[in-house]
């Protein structure tokens, strides 16, 4: 059986754990612990990065979208739709979730691998100005949502739990359509959102 090398709090470990669940294709979790560069994660991804996926015959399959798009075509298209135009809607939300995961994590290693002394505020401020800009544009114009999803609403889930992680009470306000849209998706899907870093 593939193994997904993860770590719980990582939205992007997230989203594929969840996408590889909504399209049926059975994954084994393999908890890791980046920092300690294991040798299961440096010897099958040389960036020590997660997620990886290590296929039954050993290959590596790295990049968290790399790994969702594997997944799509391993599942005959259950991840993101066959329409040319719907799918580029779908691959645009993953982008901006992801891209928002990307400047929410400067953030928060800004914060955990420098002393006190040498964080740099002004390179807090423009990661969290480029959060707000994302968070902003998303809540003027959730995007729809139903018992049919596609991998930019399950990036989306997993940007916004873990948004709630690591910055709760600090991106709601003023954004109740987008934290109505991450309750619905919660209630909609329980089995993906029990994967969800809480």
């Amino acid at each position: 059986m593939p193994k997904i090398l993860y770590s719980p709090a990582s939205p992007y470990s997230t989203k594929v754990r969840m996408a590889a669940l909504y399209a049926g294709v059975p994954v084994e979790n393999v908890l890791v612990d980046s920092n300690a560069e294991p040798m299961e994660l440096i010897s099958a991804n040389p960036l020590g990065k997660i997620p990886t996926l290590i296929l039954d015959d050993g290959k590596a399959i790295f990049d968290s979208r790399v790994i969702t798009q594997y997944l799509n075509r391993m599942s005959g298209n259950k991840i993101f739709p066959r329409n040319a135009e719907k799918r580029l809607e779908a691959e645009q939300l993953e982008s901006v979730a992801d891209g928002l995961c990307d400047v929410l994590l400067a953030h928060v290693y800004e914060r955990r691998f420098h002393p006190e002394e040498k964080i740099h505020q002004p390179w807090l401020d423009r990661q969290w100005g480029k959060a707000i800009r994302v968070l902003d544009h998303l809540n003027a114009a959730p995007p729809r949502l139903g018992k049919k999803i596609h991998g930019g609403h399950i990036a989306l889930a997993a940007a916004l739990a873990y948004a709630s992680l690591r910055f709760e009470g600090k991106w709601e306000k003023g954004r109740s359509k987008l934290k109505r849209w991450q309750k619905r998706f919660e209630e909609l899907h329980p089995d993906l959102a029990a994967l969800l870093p809480k």
